[in-house]
């Protein structure tokens, strides 16, 4: 049997797995031959390897290995049981079959290989957040997500929000459908008669917020951490290569973080090196501007789907409960106390421009609690809304609903008043005055049409002119020998009803981006500087207003006083003294 050196032992790769050992050879072992070597390993083990190479080309390997001993006084050595691997010789140069032998029992334990899948599946989860993070804050995938909801929401502005089915059967049929495919069934199905509270427009918002959030947590945050750090340069070669740089002769970079202080930036030395930086509340207002966005897309979600709305029209005299009004909005729309408020009408009445028109109407309102107590009173006007217990009402129509007279000297009567022609701001309103038996099938009467509150215009049985009256005027009116005399028009307020939990949150919204916004255009401008003997190696980089850097950097530096030598200013100072 032969012996191989050490020399031959250095062309052997051995490579070890738990209990396996591995070798790689570039040449042909001789038959008979053997190898005794002795090993140690990072962690402190040592173990001893003897090879023997047989004739049939099989390669018997035994390994001792000796455990780290233990660092606590009065404990016993540990240690591993020997083991023994057989090891398949191969061609030369290749590597050999590994198979297991004496207590190792296999190449590998089951339980090690099941502890490795599970260390593999733990990594994989661990990784599993970040490459979310990472495609979320993914700038094209957030631009898309951006007009995925402008085009929603011009689409929830087109299509008429809150209307029947009926209303979309007709105005969407599916024999003429809108550009060829786009009928009722999109409408109903998709949820685009409420589009601000349809799965896909929260969805879509939901996905546009987490891409903020993520693009907040692994871009904006990092860079403000970054800014934030006293990075000092201590090369003159790494100074030279920022956007600006130059060099001072004869100065001193004491004088320099004096002239930079006293220009508003925060200075800091280490030795020989100085770092200055000004206008941090730049870097942080990405971040600002990022939460108002978050801000504002939360506020319109709890609007849209959290609150209530209702409308109605109500004439002089009459009451209201609140809770009767108004409707739920959405499945985040809860019901309050302030439900239980009845409001009451006092007065409704109009101003007027002098060419006749209308120019504001107003409601005089009286709110009352459960025990008929009156807790606010309030006259409203367009763009002046009472605001309780988190409604709003707002005035936003007007009409007539009755008009008094006096016949023959009798009554009070009240005649209803009807809507006989709505064309845009022009309304007419119309009643009538039966005259002689009322059973009979040819009634006549007197008819009078308003306009507005102001007169009141009468015809005869036949349909004439008859004349006009100002309600209030307490003048008569003689039509076919009855005495009429108009007493007043009595209006009925237009009421809109509003609880809009989401409104303080995106006015907060708006506010934070415009304040935040105006705090982004800040520069965020740093400099270093070195002291090279007597040179002071100046650099600096700005992210906004790069074309006005380079002269802000060159007015400080021009500010730097000048060293002058101590052996030329005696100099200069004989030579003056000799003439």
């Amino acid at each position: 049997m032969k012996t191989l050196n050490s020399r031959t032992f250095s062309k052997i790769q051995l490579q070890s797995t738990r209990n396996t050992f591995k070798i790689r050879t570039h040449f042909s072992f001789p038959c008979n031959s053997f190898l005794y070597t002795s090993c140690s390993t990072k962690n402190g083990n040592t173990f001893v390897l003897t090879l023997s190479f047989s004739s049939k080309r099989n390669v018997f390997c035994k390994v001792r290995t000796s455990g780290n001993e233990s660092k606590t006084t009065g404990k016993k050595k540990s240690s591993q049981a020997p083991t023994t691997t057989k090891i398949e010789a191969s061609e030369p140069g290749g590597a050999p079959a590994v198979s297991g032998g004496g207590s190792g029992g296999g190449t590998e334990k089951p339980a090690a290989a099941a502890t490795k899948s599970k260390k593999v599946r733990s990594g994989q989860l661990k990784g599993f957040p970040k490459k979310v993070l990472a495609v979320l804050s993914n700038l094209p995938l957030a631009i898309a997500e951006m007009f995925a909801v402008a085009g929603l929401m011009a689409l929830g502005t087109a299509i008429d929000q809150g209307e029947a089915p009926d209303f979309y059967f007709q105005k969407f049929p599916e024999d003429n459908p809108v550009f060829g495919f786009f009928t009722w069934r999109w409408i109903l199905t998709l949820g685009f008669d409420h589009m601000f509270s349809s799965p896909i427009f929260l969805g879509t918002l939901t996905l546009l917020g987490a891409s903020l959030m993520a693009c907040t947590y692994t871009t904006q945050i990092p860079t403000v951490k970054v800014a934030k750090r006293w990075s000092f340069l201590h090369s003159a070669e790494v100074i030279r290569k920022q956007e600006y740089s130059d060099a001072l002769p004869r100065a001193s970079i004491h004088d320099l973080g004096v002239i930079l202080m006293g220009a508003g930036y925060e200075v800091f030395l280490k030795g020989p090196s100085l770092y200055a930086f000004k206008g941090l509340a730049g870097r942080f207002a990405p971040i600002g501007v990022h939460l108002a966005l978050l801000l504002i897309m939360a506020g319109g979600t709890l609007s849209a789907a959290g609150s209530f709305r209702g409308s109605v029209t109500v004439p002089q005299g009459l009451n209201f409960v609140i809770g009767d009004v108004l409707g739920p909005n959405g499945f985040l729309s809860t019901p309050s106390e302030s439900f239980d408020t009845e409001v009451h009408v006092n007065r409704f009445y109009m101003d007027y421009y002098d060419s006749g028109e209308v120019s504001q109407f107003h409601s005089d309102l009286s709110l009352f609690d459960l025990n008929g107590k009156e807790i606010m009173r309030k006259t409203i006007s367009v763009n002046d809304p009472l605001r309780y217990g988190g409604f709003t009402i707002y005035q936003t129509d007007w009409s007539l609903s009755a008009l008094q007279i006096m016949k023959d000297d009798q009554g009070p009567f009240n005649l209803a008043m009807a809507p006989l022609q709505v064309n845009g701001d022009k309304k007419l309103y119309g009643t009538f005055l039966p005259v002689g038996d009322a059973d009979s099938t040819n009634l006549k009467g007197i008819s009078m049409l308003a306009r507005d509150m102001q007169s009141i215009v009468l015809y005869d049985q036949e349909g004439k002119f008859a004349g006009v009256r100002r309600p209030n005027s307490k003048l008569p009116i003689d039509i076919d020998g009855v005495k009429i005399v108009v007493l007043d028009a009595i209006g009925s307020t237009g009421l809109e009803l509003k609880i809009d939990p989401g409104v303080p949150i995106v006015y907060a919204g708006f506010g934070a981006l415009m304040l935040t916004t105006c705090i982004s255009f800040l520069s965020h401008s740093q400099i270093w500087a070195l002291q090279d003997g007597t040179t002071v190696v100046v650099g600096g980089k700005t992210n906004r207003a790069k074309g006005e850097f380079p002269d802000h950097m060159n007015s400080l530096l021009d500010q730097v006083p000048e060293i002058v030598d101590s052996s030329a200013s005696k100099q200069s100072e004989s030579i003056s003294g000799y003439f």
